[in-house]
């Protein structure tokens, strides 16, 4: 998307360069990176880095409005009510394709978005082990608001861990071993001292929480959380101390009820030329577009991809019993703009938010970027393709 930098990137890789990129990060963290690293990172020029904070800030008008909360109380399934929401969640990330406008100028398109943190500690590793191997103008930035590695890092530390022991402040996974984001919870414990326990390790005594380390039990305070308690459907015979409904003394860094909030339940809430046209399928009351080849059907209680038809028919959507839980959103057309040696790649940028408490909006701190040369951004789309995959962006 910048010539000079994609052309003198370009010429600098070699598959020797990125494989000793790949081994620095299994030399640092053994056996924790399991999605595929791209060949190179994106460089975002000014005007679409701008028309993507513009994008966002509008967006955050929406979840900043009084009434946010009771315009999206139902997305919450009553049986995952988690006691003692704070005011706004702590994280936000906000997920974008890039495409091209009517003036064949590139810009934004709104995939979906999330109250739910992202791999933030591994991006800012990642980022720097690109500048490391690769030529990366000086003067790009993956970061906003810091300038070094080290204040990007603080500035998770003083979100996550705040003023506790970083011992009593636990990234909370179900099975954190097995998931496919381990390498953020490996560079988390690194960076801040903040280790990954299993839902099923947690030991609740009256309204307060442990977890055993080396033979000592210790008492947790804060919970950064990672898990999609929805997650915990897939395992229906746990035996556990503690569920995560039970009213516990703990501070949460992530909400849990802030995933449901900030979700596909948002869209049709929003209205901005960079927001692809989004309604409740119960809205339609029947009368669907007649141009359903141009529409993505998603269910609003489904995650990480599972549920979506990129071609549903009338016929389908009359099958639906609960059109209030499915939304209908226009398509977006990914254009191409990352040269590869062998042709163009599309890409999808997701900015990312830190929301401490006291602040009264959300702060962005970075991005992370995806590759994808198939109909969709993801793995099952991706196979046995190169240039796809995670990746960082650089921003003029």
């Amino acid at each position: 998307m910048i010539p000079a930098a994609r052309s003198t990137y370009n010429q600098a890789f070699t598959q020797a360069r990125y494989e000793a990129l790949a081994r620095s990060i299994e030399h640092d963290f053994p056996g924790q990176l399991d999605f595929r690293l791209a060949e190179s990172p994106v460089f975002v020029p000014a005007d679409l880095k701008e028309k993507l904070i513009e994008a966002c800030e509008g967006i955050i008008e929406v979840l900043v409005a009084p009434d946010f909360k009771s315009r999206t109380d139902r997305a919450i399934p009553s049986h995952q009510q988690v006691p003692n929401e704070n005011a706004h969640t702590s994280f936000l990330a906000i997920d974008f394709a890039v495409c091209r406008d009517e003036t064949g100028a590139l810009t934004p398109q709104l995939i979906e978005l999330q109250g739910f943190p992202s791999i933030f500690a591994y991006q800012g590793y990642l980022s720097e082990a690109y500048r490391r191997y690769f030529p990366v103008p000086e003067d790009f930035s993956y970061a906003f608001g810091v300038s070094t590695y080290d204040e990007y890092v603080q500035k998770l530390r003083e979100l996550i861990v705040a003023d506790e022991d970083p011992e009593q402040v636990i990234l909370l996974e179900i099975f954190p071993e097995k998931q496919k984001t381990r390498i953020d919870f490996a560079v988390t414990e690194a960076t801040l001292g903040v280790k990954a326990v299993c839902y099923t390790k947690l030991i609740r005594e009256g309204r307060y929480l442990y977890y055993e380390k080396d033979g000592r039990r210790i008492h947790v305070k804060r919970i950064y959380n990672r898990l999609i308690f929805d997650d915990l459907q897939n395992f229906p015979d746990l035996e556990t101390s503690y569920r995560f409904t039970d009213d516990v003394d703990v501070t949460w860094v992530g909400h849990p009820n802030w995933f449901f909030r900030i979700s596909k339940f948002t869209l049709p809430l929003l209205e901005s030329p960079y927001v692809p046209p989004t309604r409740y399928l119960s809205d339609y009351q029947g009368k669907y577009p007649t141009d359903l080849d141009q529409y993505v059907l998603k269910p609003l209680f489904s995650f990480a991809g599972t549920g979506v038809q990129l071609h549903p028919s009338q016929a389908e959507l009359e099958r639906i019993p609960d059109p209030e839980n499915y939304i209908l959103q226009q398509k977006v057309s990914y254009e191409p703009v990352i040269q590869a040696p062998d042709g163009l790649v599309k890409c999808e940028i997701r900015m990312l938010y830190i929301w401490p408490d006291e602040t009264p909006r959300p702060q962005l701190l970075t991005s992370l970027s995806r590759l994808s040369r198939g109909e969709m951004i993801g793995v099952r789309f991706n196979k046995d393709f190169t240039w796809v995959g995670g990746s960082a962006c650089f921003f003029a």
